[in-house]
């Protein structure tokens, strides 16, 4: 209860703030001013949202942006020379010399005309050829081309052609090698499993994807290994435009996919809407084979999955200082997994089979309202924003083992409801031209309840509700010096789980923590700059991982959550440097974590079932990792850029696992500690051929690792494609081939508790064929949105 006193205190304070912001006596100003008014040169017609900047000796000064009639006024001006520049997205900078004397303080610039830029404006929202990589103070963006849109139909399939980040075959994403990273949709999080929610995404949608590797204070800490945060196309143009897509994949078996991106604006109002669907068969084949009693399992997968994702907004523009956004984001999944297991031994008497049927449907709905002010001066704002999401998923699932089994056919039923309710205040003041101050708050409130039913003997029926309130504030202030900047922060937060298993407490934590961080950069010179930064974060387990209730169940092995696990936290270091030249930019970077409780599989023998195996989570003792990577876009000539990346990690992991007592016969848990290591290259070629025709190469390479349970083999792979452009730029054609010698396999071994290995093999050799086209030329700004991410960590292991 103190903690939220203080919170309330918080946010009591960034209003008291705002409040005497506006009624402090005004102070001495400098006497010159600059104004001017800005329209389109072709239809004279004012142009409101225009950047006006100000700049003394190639440093920005000051600025402003433009009224509903296109005017500005700077005031507050010393008498000086001065750089104006005007800028506005689809237009061509214009450049303006300003002397203010004291014979001329108040300088009008009159009328100023924008020229379109013809290159901008083949479409509504631009999609370049090949994509390009940013390295901000906190964060690398990737901003998506059709070189990336054309890898796949889905989030999914363009998410392993991006540097340090990988998607295994059951579809899970690492970030630097560790699958403990956030995924956020439009900067908020989402209720849904992240695999299932990539492979909901079209990526003709994505306009951007984020990598926040060592997050600050004024995000939530969850994510070892940092935040993803998925960018989704939002129109803020003039009149009407529209993108749609449509595209198909050809492998064992077809699937289709196709979006449509649209906005209207008129006036002070924007409405903006997405609409994308995928529909078709994924086929999944694999086997595991196990030396001690001469055993395999053969697997042949089947999902028949049909979703659909809407995203409907609109932006009202008040005024100059205040604008106010809403929007919803639905998914729609329906889905059947056929799963066909055969057990094959040395004795084919003792063979038997289970043909089992995974029935799913499942919604998810986020609802998000903000509001932001912009004050007087530039760089002073204030955000509220709520958002609200629901997700139920329901699941069907009917098994039918044959042969030579005990096992009789079952068939169970579970529901999950989740709910997520957050409040954020974020509060941003420019003390002076070095300093800036923030403060924000958030308040999270999630509810989850798990009920599951079987007629089955080998599970009980259950009920488990997982619940969180999380309350937070932070404050991180910075200075920025001619060549040095840094940034210090800190984050407070009350945390509170409650798990119920029938009725039962099955877990409880309550506690106090603090999340600090530190920002520091050097730029040795213009192109050339480092930066150094530390940060605390913390990994919570989520429902999916203390779920005592089956993610799935095949005859020889069930997958369990574990109610007792406890939270992983990380200290984060990172150092990155980064280079810019004529023909690109290099980005290098090296980190080192120390890992308490890591959170990690495992696999031990069923007691209930003697040779069968469970697999779940646990803690792990304090571990520390380490790694590099280094990325580059490079133009060789007018017709062939590179953009080649390698990434290496090492993980010093120490836990428990199950070994055989020869002597006993019985299992006993030791203790053991490997090193496992992973290396990841891969090497993006675009060609240009013509202005209208340009190809791809895209290699890719991933190391095995040997880890606690398993150890992983190479994977590996070549995809070829081509683009063409017509209709003046507004339509293109793309075909890409993937894993073209069908080298793409998940290969594994292990010795304990059984000495076993495996390959699961999917459809990675494809061929996918797009077609783009866009209408509608009108521009505008839409409301800019602060990032933010999840606060559990995310789902299960995954095996179908």
């Amino acid at each position: 209860m103190n903690f939220k006193l203080i919170l309330l205190c918080l946010f009591g304070t960034v209003f008291s703030m705002q409040a005497q912001n506006s009624v402090k006596p005004a102070l001495l100003e400098n006497p010159g001013s600059i104004s001017g008014k800005v329209v389109d040169k072709k239809t004279s017609e004012p142009l409101s949202y225009v950047n006006i900047v100000i700049k003394e000796d190639n440093k920005v000064i000051t600025g402003d942006i433009t009224s509903d009639k296109g005017t500005f006024l700077i005031k507050n001006l010393t008498l000086k020379n001065y750089t104006v520049e005007i800028q506005f997205m689809g237009y061509k900078t214009i450049t303006k010399t300003v002397s203010l004397t004291t014979d001329n303080k108040n300088v009008n610039l009159n009328t100023i005309f924008l020229e379109e830029d013809a290159i901008q404006l083949d479409g509504v929202e631009i999609v370049s050829e090949r994509s390009t990589v940013e390295q901000k103070i906190d964060r690398k963006v990737i901003n998506v081309g059709k070189d990336l849109t054309t890898a796949g139909a889905t989030a999914s399939d363009i998410m392993g052609n991006i540097p340090s980040v990988n998607v295994d075959q059951d579809g899970k994403i690492s970030l630097r090698g560790n699958e403990n990273v956030r995924i956020l949709v439009d900067g908020r999080p989402t209720n849904m499993d992240a695999a299932q929610l990539l492979k909901q995404i079209p990526s003709t949608s994505i306009k951007k994807i984020e990598l926040i590797t060592n997050p600050s204070a004024k995000y939530n800490p969850e994510g070892m290994s940092g935040i993803i945060n998925i960018v989704l196309h939002k129109n803020a143009n003039d009149g009407f435009n529209a993108s749609i897509n449509s595209g198909a994949t050809f492998a064992k078996t077809p699937k289709f996919n196709s979006s449509i991106d649209m906005n209207y604006r008129s006036g002070k109002v924007n409405f903006f809407g997405t609409y994308g669907n995928n529909f078709g068969d994924q086929l999944n084949e694999g086997f595991v084979s196990r030396e001690d009693d001469n055993s395999s399992q053969l697997f042949d997968m089947k999902n028949t999955n049909k979703t659909h994702l809407f995203k409907i907004g609109m932006d009202y523009y008040i005024n100059d200082h205040n604008t106010i956004s809403a929007y919803t984001n639905q998914n729609y999944f329906s889905g059947d997994g056929f799963v066909n297991t055969t057990n094959e031994f040395a004795n084919s008497s003792n063979n038997f089979a289970s043909n089992d049927k995974y029935m799913n449907d499942n919604t998810n709905g986020a609802y998000n309202l903000a509001y932001k002010h912009l004050f007087k001066k530039e760089g002073h704002t204030l955000d509220f924003e709520t958002n609200y999401s629901e997700f139920e998923d329901t699941q069907d699932a009917f098994f039918n083992p044959s042969g030579n089994t005990t096992l009789d056919p079952y068939q169970d039923n579970s529901i999950t409801n989740r709910s997520n309710t957050t409040l954020n205040l974020d509060y941003v003041n420019p003390l002076n031209e070095k300093s800036t101050l923030e403060l924000g708050a958030e308040s999270r409130i999630v509810r989850t309840d798990n009920d599951y039913k079987t007629n089955g003997t080998n599970t009980t029926d259950a009920n488990y509700t997982y619940d969180l309130d999380i309350y937070s504030a932070y404050v991180t202030f910075g200075q920025k010096f001619k060549k040095f900047s840094y940034q210090l922060g800190s984050r407070f937060e009350s945390y509170k789980v409650n798990a119920i298993l029938n009725g039962a407490s099955a877990y409880k934590d309550d506690y106090i923590t603090l999340y600090p961080s530190a920002y520091f950069t050097y730029a040795l010179s213009e192109k050339n700059n480092f930066q150094l930064s530390y940060s605390r974060r913390v990994d919570r387990p989520s429902l999916e991982q203390t779920s005592p209730i089956r993610e799935f169940s095949t005859p020889r092995l069930i997958s369990i959550g574990n109610p007792q696990l406890d939270p992983q936290f990380t200290n984060s270091m990172e150092l990155n440097f980064t280079r810019t030249f004529e023909k690109g930019s290099l980005t290098t970077g090296v980190f080192y974590r120390i890992i308490n409780n890591e959170i990690n599989r495992v696999l031990y023998p069923n007691p209930d079932s003697p040779g069968n195996q469970i697999m779940s989570f646990d803690n792990f003792d304090n571990n520390t990792a380490f790694g590099f990577e280094i990325s580059t876009n490079y133009k060789i000539n007018s017709w062939w850029d590179i953009q080649p990346a390698i990434d290496f990690s090492s993980i010093k992991q120490q836990g428990l696992i199950s070994v055989l007592n020869t002597d006993t016969n019985e299992f006993d848990l030791v203790n053991k500690k490997v090193t496992a290591n992973a290396f990841n290259g891969r090497i993006n070629n675009n060609f240009k051929a013509t202005k209208k025709l340009s190809f791809l190469l895209f290699g890719f390479f991933r190391g095995g690792v040997d880890g606690l349970q398993f150890a992983s083999k190479d994977m590996y792979k070549i995809d070829a494609g081509a683009r063409y452009s017509f209709l003046k730029n507004k339509a293109t054609l793309s075909i890409r081939a993937n894993d073209i010698f069908d080298t793409m396999k998940f290969g594994f071994e292990g010795e304990h508790p059984y000495p076993q290995n495996g390959q699961f093999k999917w459809e990675s050799q494809s061929i996918f064929v797009s077609l783009n086209y866009r209408f509608g030329a009108g521009k505008n700004k839409a409301l800019q949105r602060k990032q933010r991410e999840d606060n559990t960590k995310q789902g299960g292991g995954g095996m179908f």
